[in-house]
């Protein structure tokens, strides 16, 4: 098989940049090589199929890339991952210009795909497979600082609105043992945090250890600076998960807690699993457990029977909860999913009006927080330098930060700021001191 230069463009969630480092991986040991779009002769889109907007990005992206093809007729499009499980052939059969589809649970076979797409036809593979974690292949990270650990595949949750169970299969885990030696490999090899991944991380079981076990085990026996971990699921929140994120030295003080509604009336709609109250009622176990936890979440707006009574329940837990981040959504209806065949009987103008007052809220709460923060000292690891030439970093608890007179530090550093300046999106922080960590 003649290699090929290849170069992947991920979008949707930290498991698809994930899913990027395996295929990344895949390619490489089938003797391929990464290159520059310009220069590349395979071009992989690895999608997400959770939200209508990233499909249509997507297809937006596949019609770009008709007209390099037209110029580069020996170019190799390859559409993989959510949306490809999704839509499968009739993605090729709308745009004849794609050459081959993966499903999550084809990477394995991408280099066999990629040769018989060279005989003219297009290859189409979006059998999921009830094994594979892909625990065995070594993902090929680019940087250096922030790793992504997935340490289960897959959801057995099936709410109303939610695509992931059909696109990508039943929950599997991996083993505790596997994960933990990766993550003591990353340790060694200076890297400063470890997210764990999942579709439902929380309910991660390997047969042996839970998902509070798995913490408590990467806590004490890895040396890894920071650990984090997303996505939980809040029925799933245990009362030992977190006393073990309160003991951890190296678990952030940070809880990623998806509300979706304030209403449990949408939220039962949903298939959520919880009241509005148990949710109130976690959150308030999870701050008085855990010294300075941050909390985020995500919320749809106008799921299908919205009213503006229940929408308004979700401002008013917005506001009473004080997320210090938020993830903000209008409903998309998911063919294959149990909504998909509800009335989405909220006028497009409404869901927009909602979205925008939910959002306008929640820059509020975030100004307010933020402001109380001038003044304050916190650690922050320097992770990126932006387009303007200054650091960025983030807290142990998951607030961005720009540091003013950071130009001497490295990449990776843990330091101490002042904050003294700040916005409804990012802290200003002033270098008081570097840790060698």
């Amino acid at each position: 098989m003649k290699s090929k230069r290849f170069y992947i463009e991920t979008y949707g969630c930290q498991m698809n940049q994930a899913d990027s480092e395996v295929i990344s991986r895949i390619l490489l040991d089938a003797d391929h090589q990464p290159a520059q779009m310009e220069e590349a002769d395979l071009i992989l889109l690895n999608t997400c199929a959770v939200r209508e907007h990233a499909e249509q990005r997507v297809l937006g992206r596949i019609g770009e890339l008709r007209q390099l093809k037209l110029k580069k007729p020996e170019l190799v499009l390859a559409v993989v991952g959510c949306m490809a499980q999704r839509v499968g052939r009739k993605l090729v059969e709308k745009n004849p210009h794609l050459n081959l589809i993966a499903g999550p649970d084809s990477y394995r076979q991408l280099p066999q795909m990629i040769e018989a797409s060279g005989n003219g036809c297009s290859v189409v593979k979006t059998e999921l497979v009830p094994q594979e974690t892909y625990s065995d292949i070594p993902p090929c990270r680019q940087e250096r600082i922030r790793a992504w650990v997935p340490i289960m595949r897959g959801c057995d949750n099936f709410c109303s609105y939610c695509v992931v169970p059909y696109v990508r299969g039943r929950e599997r885990s991996i083993s505790h043992l596997h994960i933990l030696r990766e993550i003591l490999r990353l340790a060694e090899q200076g890297y400063k945090e470890v997210t764990l991944l999942g579709q439902n991380v929380n309910s991660y079981r390997d047969g042996q250890v839970d998902f509070a076990e798995l913490l408590r085990l990467i806590d004490q026996n890895t040396g890894i600076p920071r650990l984090r971990f997303l996505s939980p699921h809040p029925k799933d929140v245990s009362e030992r998960v977190l006393a073990i994120m309160a003991e951890g030295k190296s678990i952030c003080e940070h809880l990623h807690l998806p509300l979706q509604s304030g209403s449990t009336k949408i939220l039962q709609r949903m298939r959520r699993g919880y009241t509005a109250e148990q949710f109130l009622d976690l959150v308030g176990r999870a701050r008085k457990t855990i010294n300075r936890l941050a909390l985020s979440t995500d919320i749809i707006v106008s799921f299908p029977g919205e009213t503006e009574e229940d929408f308004q329940e979700t401002l008013n837990l917005v506001q009473e909860i004080q997320f210090d981040s938020a993830f903000t959504y209008r409903y998309s209806p998911r063919r294959g999913t149990q909504a998909f065949d509800l009335p989405d009987d909220v006028p497009p103008e409404e869901k927009r009006q909602r979205l925008e007052r939910l959002i306008s809220l929640q820059r509020q709460i975030m100004a307010k927080k933020h402001k109380k923060l001038i003044g304050s000292r916190l650690e922050v690891l320097v992770e990126r330098i932006n387009r303007r030439g200054n650091l960025l970093g983030r807290t142990r608890n998951d607030r961005p930060v720009a540091l003013e007179d950071g130009s001497a530090l490295a990449l990776g550093n843990i330091v101490e700021v002042e904050v003294v300046g700040a916005t409804s999106a990012t802290l200003v922080g002033k270098v008081l001191s570097e840790d060698s960590t």
